[in-house]
């Protein structure tokens, strides 16, 4: 299928700072595109190239093999920062941000409740902005990214202060808004949520692309070298035993990276012993193990430490 967006060959440079260093990569019509990578990467950035905030130093934006920017008033982008006015009433705020995108009031009101009702904010309608949770402040900002019917939409981590049941609802809206045909660039550091819903994905790390693609044919790439667990006990061990590369621990599961010539029955035998296990499966890599393969976990480690913690 042909790409409605191409980025190609763009850099962005902050001074000294190389935020954006070549990046290339295509956006399909209809499907879910993650751009993904830790914070700092240079996916916001390239983001505020795609939609006009910021002008590239080199290379070039194409929509639908042209290059022309008339296409930004059919985009729909949520960043990552609000940007409501706190003082301003939900429905207010909302046909407000439909008007700066060339709709009338009217023609957006009834939208506009059918938004507010399917995000259970109808009551909040009269509400100021300042008045809302964090969570529903970006329900709102979400709502007013779809309001005026977008054909591209471009979300900069939207499921930031939502709570879990929040972010299923804005998972199944997305693919239910893909399946329709619309087209998503999900810019995110949250790569297992990524996981749940693009079609294709892009690595980014330090300004550049490291790995793009389907997201099964990446994954696929990968092969079947990880094993993936879920247990009761102290599993710190997991990383030391014979044949397991890396082990990335949460809690009481860890996915396991494995050298190519480890023996997953032996692995089994010397863990069930130890831990209490309720899942035990061969599998192919997650996007976070495939990330961390890609650029090291000691890069990461550096990147967090200068962050202050954040990765």
């Amino acid at each position: 299928m042909d790409p409605i967006l191409s980025i190609r060959g763009v850099r962005k440079s902050f001074g000294d700072v190389k935020a954006v260093n070549g990046i290339s990569f295509d956006v399909r019509k209809g499907s879910i595109t993650g751009l993904l990578g830790r914070n700092g990467a240079g996916k916001t950035t390239t983001i505020r190239m795609i939609t006009g905030i910021f002008m590239p130093d080199e290379g070039s934006i194409e929509w639908r093999g042209s290059a022309s920017s008339s296409f930004r008033d059919e985009v729909g982008y949520l960043p990552e920062e609000r940007g409501l006015y706190r003082q301003m009433k939900v429905t207010e705020q909302l046909l407000f941000l439909a008007q700066i995108k060339g709709r009338s009031a009217g023609s957006v009101a009834a939208r506009a409740e059918t938004w507010l009702r399917r995000f259970e904010l109808w009551d909040k309608r009269d509400a100021k902005v300042e008045e809302l949770s964090k969570g529903n402040q970006q329900k709102v900002q979400l709502i007013g990214t779809l309001l005026h019917d977008p054909e591209l939409l471009i979300l900069d981590e939207p499921m930031s202060g939502l709570d879990p049941v929040n972010v299923k609802l804005v998972r199944d809206l997305l693919k239910q808004l893909r399946d329709e045909g619309r087209t998503i660039l999900l810019s995110t550091h949250m790569m297992g949520e990524a996981e749940k819903m693009a079609d294709d994905i892009v690595l980014v790390h330090g300004g550049e692309v490291v790995l793009s693609g389907s997201l099964d044919v990446v994954r696929a790439s990968e092969g079947t070298n990880s094993i993936i667990v879920e247990y009761d006990g102290d599993g710190r061990f997991l990383e030391t035993l014979p044949g397991v590369v890396r082990a990335t621990i949460h809690n009481n599961s860890a996915e396991l990276r494995l050298d190519r010539d480890a023996d997953t029955q032996s692995i089994l035998h010397a863990v069930v012993p130890r831990l209490k296990l309720s899942r035990f499966e061969v599998a192919t890599p997650s996007l976070e193990e495939i990330f961390i393969g890609r650029v090291g976990v000691e890069t990461l480690a550096a990147q967090t430490a200068a962050q202050g913690g954040v990765a």
